[in-house]
């Protein structure tokens, strides 16, 4: 009981705040950041895109769970630089309409961690869906040796049974067309946590966002593993 009245205040707050976008949160690591980045590093590029859970509202730039990612790569001496692409606010329509220019860095791993804002303002799944699969066929087209993570989100019980298992649906039927990597759920074991959240109870604090970097890195691990296969690391 007590973990139901958490994630129900959990995405009651997210409801809210999921309507302000804050410029601040594109962190400096976007496209026009990175543009050097390509033409003088050897790195390939490990790019996440999402909304306020990527941007890693409320925390700082080091803390958000993509920098933590930074420093598990760097630690391995993986070739590799993370982009942090994410953007408060942002629904799967803003985030196609925004594809093509963060696109100017092609990536060579992309994270998408969209669609959550679409299902607590209630939007048509089928929308949702269209604007994902549109984003994952840009991506592949700058890119067709991309690796692709999908990163799954949940909605709240209240917004009716079937509403809440057509949006889990989306995600697993997505991944599987695309045959993509699929994390369930992002925010796995922080979700409706108090003690891993901000004050507004729906953003992970710092040791949320070290939880999510660890499920994030999970799936992402193998895949870095492979890429770098050869190349004496």
């Amino acid at each position: 009981m007590k973990s139901t009245l958490l994630i129900l205040i959990f995405f009651g707050i997210l409801a809210r705040c999921s309507q302000t976008t804050r410029k601040d949160d594109l962190k400096s690591d976007t496209p026009e950041a990175t543009k050097e980045i390509n033409q003088k590093s050897p790195d390939k590029i490990i790019m996440f895109f999402g909304n306020s859970i990527t941007a890693g509202y409320g925390v700082s730039t080091e803390e958000a769970f993509p920098a933590r990612i930074q420093v598990i790569v760097d630690s391995l001496d993986y070739p590799y630089k993370v982009v942090n692409a994410g953007l408060s606010g942002e629904t799967s329509a803003g985030g196609l309409n925004r594809i093509d220019w963060v696109l100017r860095t092609i990536p060579d791993v992309f994270v998408l961690e969209l669609g959550g804002n679409d299902g607590l303002r209630g939007l048509k799944l089928s929308e949702t869906k269209k604007n994902l699969s549109a984003i994952i066929k840009k991506v592949e087209d700058v890119n067709p040796d991309v690796s692709i993570i999908l990163a799954g989100m949940e909605v709240p019980p209240n917004l009716g049974q079937d509403y809440t298992q057509e949006f889990r649906n989306l995600y697993k039927e997505l991944a599987q067309s695309h045959n993509v990597v699929f994390i369930p759920f992002i925010l796995e074991g922080v979700g409706g946590e108090e003690d891993l959240n901000q004050s507004d109870g729906i953003h992970p604090n710092v040791e949320g966002h070290q939880i999510v970097a660890q499920t994030v890195w999970g799936y992402l691990s193998p895949l870095l593993t492979k890429n770098t296969s050869g190349e004496g690391i």
